[in-house]
């Protein structure tokens, strides 16, 4: 044991049934540090931070912290020993304010037996001015940003007590902006002599923030070495045992008819205001057009009114000469449209479901999946293996849960599902969230894949790299319209960045 450590795994292995999620792995974190966990969807990162949060337990191995062996058999045993996760979906009561959020489980209580909103408030708002997380402590979570709610989460494991920080996957959901904030309250909080866990598959992420980064590959611990002494090029091939090129390869364009055609089109948000105002676009066949903008300036209620799943208020949508604005989302998807979601987990999946039923949740009702009404599992579980084995969805196979597949895998599933299915258009909503650099490379190529097969591609990302890296033109949405149109080979980010901010470009 060397002093400087406050975490050390040991030789840590966790099986379910036959499946080994982790393998004799180890990793040591020292105090004060941002130590990076980096592995390709379903290494085992979140099944090993799991364990040391208290949420599962080790088939063997040893945790040791601060020089002694403990057994953590639960999230409050976790707490106890200062460890706090802030997981990749937020734990929050949407209809709690921030202070009930924070306090669940953990609740003051003042002479009367009552809980002590009014004390645990100002402890609140002390530990957020401490630690530079704004946040409205009376605010309905309902009511505030994706990025508040992570601040949020962090606020929880302060409030607890944590010295020791895992953060699974943080910057999954959140804008540019936001990115740059928690990653500068990052260095905040181990300047104040906390201990950092950052599970990431963003490499500049990594090199930004973490001294240190342990790679895990296939459920072994692979490297641990200095961030400082290690290119991109080395963590990608660490992570997914082969070279990965950051940049796709792809022909010109040739675009044909027009596929999808959006005019002049209003739709409302949820509070009845309008997001969409009369925005207009085409896309064609064999082609790709990607969507840039800061998030909430009606990229999703635009997809959701193009797939059946939100009213449209005025304008007209069109696909394949067909009038289809009013239209349910099943008469749409019919239309050979495919749809992956931004939220895989409201929209994309059915978590409880097993992933073969997953895999047939736009085919169910069709021949060879049914007949007469009945399913036939051999065939579900057939295609399903298929396509696992096709896209590389990993899990201990097509009978578990959906929940049960890391984030990323359920993501490779919603897009395989949709892929499948040989879609003349294909809407693709933040296609990458929550992937490694392995799998963004995979499943890049097959967005432009489908593009040369004659397919047409909307696809939404708030990642500019990747917009500019598959798009043959970019459409900059601003407060709910189209505010300019440019090519990816005569832009650049800072271009984008004007544009998506309301600026125009000379």
């Amino acid at each position: 044991m060397t002093q400087d450590y406050v975490i050390e795994m040991r030789d840590i292995t966790k099986r379910f049934g036959e499946f080994v999620a982790n393998d004799q792995i180890n990793l040591n974190v020292k105090k004060g540090e941002i130590h990076a966990l980096l592995g390709e969807n379903g290494a085992g990162k979140s099944t090993l931070m799991n364990m040391l949060a208290g949420l599962l337990e080790p088939t063997s191995g040893e945790i040791i912290i601060n020089g002694k062996s403990v057994t953590i058999e639960s999230p409050s045993k976790a707490a106890q020993l200062g460890i706090g996760m802030v997981h990749q979906h937020f734990m929050l009561v949407d209809a709690f304010t921030v202070t009930e959020n924070i306090i669940l489980g953990s609740e003051t209580t003042n002479v009367a037996g009552m809980i002590d909103l009014k004390k645990a408030t100002a402890e609140i708002t002390e530990i957020s001015k401490k630690y530079g997380l704004e946040v409205n402590p009376t605010a309905k979570v309902a009511d505030i940003s994706v990025g508040a709610q992570q601040r949020v989460e962090i606020l929880k494991t302060l409030y607890r007590g944590a010295d020791l920080l895992i953060f699974d996957e943080p910057t999954a959901v959140l804008t540019p902006d936001e990115i740059a904030e928690l990653l500068k309250i990052m260095k905040v909080l181990v300047s104040e002599g906390k201990s950092i866990i950052l599970i990431t598959h963003k490499l500049d992420e990594i090199r930004a923030v973490a001294d240190r980064v342990t790679v895990i590959r296939r459920g072994k611990s692979i490297e641990t070495v200095e961030v400082a002494g290690a290119t991109n090029d080395d963590l990608a091939e660490w992570m997914v045992g082969r070279s990965v090129s950051f940049k796709t390869e792809k022909i010109a364009s040739n675009p044909k008819e027009v596929i999808l055609s959006i005019e002049n089109l209003v739709v409302n948000e949820n509070r009845g205001i309008p997001a969409v105002k009369n925005l207009s676009l085409d896309v064609r066949a064999g082609e790709i057009v990607g969507i840039a903008g800061i998030d909430g300036n009606g990229q999703s209620e635009l997809i959701q009114s193009i797939t059946g799943l939100r009213k449209v208020k005025s304008g007209k949508i069109t696909i394949k000469g067909e009038d289809v604005t009013h239209y349910s989302p099943r008469k749409i998807t019919e239309l050979s449209v495919g749809h992956v979601p931004e939220d895989r987990h409201r929209d994309g999946m059915i978590l409880d479901m097993t992933v073969a039923e997953n895999f047939a949740l736009q085919t169910y009702y069709k021949e060879p999946i049914s007949k007469n009404g009945i399913l036939n599992y051999s065939k579900i579980n057939e295609k399903a293996r298929q396509l696992m084995e096709e896209f590389d969805v990993r899990g201990a196979g097509e009978l578990i849960p959906g929940k049960s597949l890391s984030g990323g895998n359920q993501q490779k599933a919603v897009i395989a599902r949709e892929i499948d299915r040989d879609p003349d258009l294909l809407i693709v909503s933040q296609p990458t969230r929550g992937l490694d650099v392995g799998a963004i490379e995979y499943i890049r190529k097959r967005l432009i894949a489908e593009r040369d097969k004659g397919k047409a591609v909307l696809v939404v990302s708030f990642e500019l790299d990747e917009i500019l890296d598959v798009s043959d033109r970019i459409a900059v949405i601003h407060d709910g319209s189209i505010h300019g149109i440019v090519l990816p080979a005569e832009t650049t980010k800072q271009e984008l960045g004007k544009l998506m901010a309301g600026d125009h470009l000379k």
